[in-house]
């Protein structure tokens, strides 16, 4: 039985925002499909265009496999009251992310889960990124990490905690929690997403082994880090290529999400 909703028909919707919608149903598919979801919890979410004052949320209850562009809800930002569409408000999901759509430019799209590898890493006494591979060293600058867990987010205080934590980053590490990660677009977020739990299970791989993890040089570090952030661009971005290169398999396989 499918989770029941009451749709908002994209025909109803800008262009614009018919294409986030679009894109964070997306998100939601391919996040279920790597297996960053925990059960109904987690959020992903995105400033509705052409606002400041709401985002996009689904229904409390909704699995992510299940999610289509039309499911979500537009939840006021300084409220948490439903605006648009139907369905309950996961409190925890407006506790963190509200404040920090509200608190930081860059957060259009705000991507908290429980994603296994990552959360491993937050349960260490030292969580952080080591400098041991070329994806490691690519992800690593980009992270703020939160040493301190002060239980369930069900007060908007503890999402203007996390803002101010991650400040100019697009990566958190909450420690004994989870991740975070921003974005400017769903793509953006939804790639941070993927290359942090890559270099998360890497990591924990050559952990496991039990052998001494062979750290880059300094020099090398440096290098790697310019050399991977500047001097090439490209239009789309690598951001965007490879999201709509995943998109491209829902296309195939489980087009109905953008609906």
């Amino acid at each position: 039985m499918q989770f029941h909703v009451s749709p908002t028909r994209l025909q109803d919707c800008s262009a614009e925002e018919a294409q986030a919608r679009i894109d964070l149903a997306a998100a939601h598919r391919l996040a279920f499909r790597h297996g960053f979801n925990e059960g109904i919890f987690n959020h992903l979410t995105f400033v509705v265009p052409g606002r400041t004052d709401r985002y996009y949320q689904i229904p409390f209850g909704m699995h992510w496999s299940e999610v289509t562009a039309s499911s979500f809800m537009e939840v006021g930002i300084d409220d948490g009251v439903v605006k648009r569409g139907a369905g309950d408000v996961e409190r925890s999901c407006y506790c963190i992310h509200a404040p920090i759509h509200r608190a930081l430019p860059h957060a259009k799209a705000v991507f908290h889960t429980h994603m296994p590898y990552a959360s491993a890493l937050t349960r260490l006494e030292d969580p952080r990124i080591k400098e041991i591979g070329q994806t490691e060293v690519g992800t690593m600058g980009q992270i703020a990490y939160d040493d301190q867990y002060t239980g369930p987010a069900v007060d908007p205080e503890e999402g203007r905690r996390l803002a101010a934590v991650v400040g100019n980053k697009t990566v958190l590490f909450m420690a004994n929690h989870g991740v975070t990660t921003l974005g400017e677009t769903v793509a953006d977020a939804y790639d941070r997403l993927y290359y942090v739990e890559r270099a998360a299970q890497v990591q924990i791989y050559a952990m496991w082994t039990g052998q001494p993890l062979k750290q880059l040089p300094a020099a090398v570090v440096e290098k790697t880090k310019r050399d991977m952030s500047g001097g090439y661009t490209y239009d789309p971005s690598p951001s965007q290529r490879h999201f709509d290169a995943l998109k491209r398999i829902l296309d195939r396989e489980e087009p109905d999400y953008a609906s």
